[in-house]
């Protein structure tokens, strides 16, 4: 009887997350479900699995009332599509929910969809139907996307695959999203499918609420620990270190390696891609140890 008066401020996403799912009945098809980037399942394709994503952008949360609409809707389907590319996939189909005021305007949602193109049109992803709902007069506007993507299976990156010992890279730079990159990133489709074509990730995810939550997440679904150099992370322009750890949005992955293939990668990357960095920030390490005990990021309640 305790706990059915908690908040959910008290307990926070993590923890909410894990109650709400701990006892759901999930099928032989399904590979992983609440807990990863994105839900895998078993396809059709015996080499491929499927993957489904949702997610939420509000208003007032995620961008202000100002923001045009064109960001608000390139970053709703960007964010998603960034799910996907932390699996290795290959994003496919899209849906797209709206909840809107009546007296939002026409060409309000026209230009949200001009932003919805923008991002799928480089990925090829239709956009194949949807849902709008009136939020009330005064209500809180949103956007909703539901996602497929596959992924070949032997391509398929958990954050659960990760070891002990393992590197730990970052692509990009952390820090000041708020500047204007959480509207405009580019989703690391391009990047991810070439480092799982190139090496064996042992786990990767996408850094959407700052490496201080999302680093803890990847290292305990591996059941591990880590070790990281705060001075080595890559900030952004005029970005602190604990503004690069905590502000998130960043939409950069976050992976582990066998550490033997550290110099390949370092060498093959500044080939394949010479204007975005790469760099080591530490490593996975026992499970229990935290060096250091990192705090903050983006939290949801």
């Amino acid at each position: 009887m305790a706990n059915s008066s908690k908040k959910i401020k008290e307990i926070g996403e993590d923890l909410l997350i894990k109650r709400i799912t701990k006892n759901l009945t999930l099928g032989k098809d399904v590979m992983a479900g609440a807990g990863d980037d994105c839900a895998v399942i078993k396809s059709n394709d015996p080499q491929s699995y499927m993957l489904l994503k949702i997610d939420s952008v509000i208003e007032g949360i995620h961008y202000v009332k100002s923001t045009h609409p064109s960001a608000v809707g390139y970053k709703a389907l960007s964010r998603a599509i960034s799910d996907i590319a932390a699996m290795g996939g290959t994003p496919k189909h899209a849906m797209i929910g709206l909840s809107l005021r009546p007296n939002c305007n026409v060409s309000y949602v026209t230009s949200l969809y001009n932003g919805l193109s923008k991002a799928s049109s480089p990925y090829n992803i239709s956009i194949v139907g949807g849902e709008t709902t009136n939020c009330s007069k005064n209500g809180t506007q949103s956007v909703t996307i539901s996602l497929t993507g596959e992924v070949r299976k032997d391509l398929c990156c958990f954050r659960s695959k990760g070891r002990s010992g393992q590197s730990l890279f970052v692509t990009g730079k952390l820090g000041k999203s708020i500047n204007g990159r959480h509207l405009s990133f580019t989703p690391r489709i391009e990047e991810a499918q070439w480092l799982t074509r190139n090496f064996k990730i042992r786990a990767m995810m996408d850094l959407s609420d700052g490496l201080a939550s999302d680093l803890p997440r990847l290292a305990k679904s591996s059941n591990c620990g880590y070790s990281i150099d705060t001075n080595k992370i890559p900030r952004a322009r005029g970005a602190s270190i604990d503004e690069a750890l905590c502000d998130g949005e960043d939409y950069e992955l976050l992976f582990a390696i066998s550490s033997k293939d550290c110099n390949k990668l370092k060498a093959s990357w500044r080939k394949k891609f010479p204007s975005l960095t790469l760099t080591r920030i530490g490593k996975l390490s026992p499970k229990g140890t935290e060096d250091p005990d990192l705090e903050g990021g983006w939290q949801h309640f």
